[in-house]
């Protein structure tokens, strides 16, 4: 479990995750620097991925069966990825 600071805990509740573009953000800028992986296994998982905001969006079709791992770094810190050059 993470301890934040107030000035972090006040600053995290101000933002809002309004897309999944946010979403990837906010992950991406929590794990940068932490050495993080994250690892997911899929059996047969069909995902819609809205193109458009709206119930009748155009959407794309991503069908995931295997493994998918997530790594950060950045310039300063390799962090889990074992492929950085």
């Amino acid at each position: 479990m993470t301890d934040l600071s107030a000035s972090e805990n006040t600053a995290s509740n101000e933002r809002s995750i309004r897309d999944w573009a946010d979403l990837a953000e906010e992950m991406w800028s929590y794990l940068t620097g932490k050495g993080a992986a994250i690892n997911y296994q899929f059996v047969d998982m069909t995902i819609e991925v809205p193109r458009d905001i709206g119930p009748d969006a155009p959407r794309a079709t991503w069908k995931l069966n295997g493994s998918l791992r997530v790594t950060t770094s950045d310039k300063d810190a390799a962090g889990s990825d074992l492929n950085r050059g």
